[in-house]
Parts: structure tokens; C-alpha cells; sequence
């Protein structure tokens, strides 16, 4: 079965609701390491998103000049 490919706004709700359980104390130990290194592979998922949106937002800019 094929995976679905992550969205951004997929992982921003994921982070958010880990972090949500984490504020409420909701996670365990055992749970605790496995879901730090979730949003730590979340998070850079973003930023690159969001550095590779940056970079053709500002091609596109630059072709319009032209």
C-alpha cells in the first residue's frame, strides 16, 4: 500500500498535537523519546518546506522582473 504523502499543515498538526499531550502530561516514558524524535523529524520536514517554498516564491518573483 502506497503511503500518503505528508503535507505540510500535516505535520504542523502533528507536532501540535504531540506537544498538546506532552503539556498534559499524557505520554509516558517509554512514549516520550519515540515522540521527541517525531517532532524533531517534523520540524525539519518544515523548514524545508518551508526553505524550498521560499526558494521558488523568489524565482518566480525574479522571472517576473525580467
Amino acid at each position: 500500500m502506497a503511503q500518503k504523502k505528508l503535507t505540510y499543515n500535516q505535520a504542523i498538526s502533528e507536532i501540535e498535537e504531540i506537544l498538546a499531550k506532552m503539556e498534559n502530561e499524557e505520554l509516558d516514558v517509554d512514549e516520550l523519546s519515540d515522540k521527541v524524535k517525531r517532532v524533531s523529524e517534523l520540524v525539519r520536514f518544515c523548514r524545508s518546506k518551508l526553505k524550498n517554498t521560499e526558494e521558488e516564491v523568489e524565482k518566480v518573483l525574479k522571472e517576473m522582473e525580467e
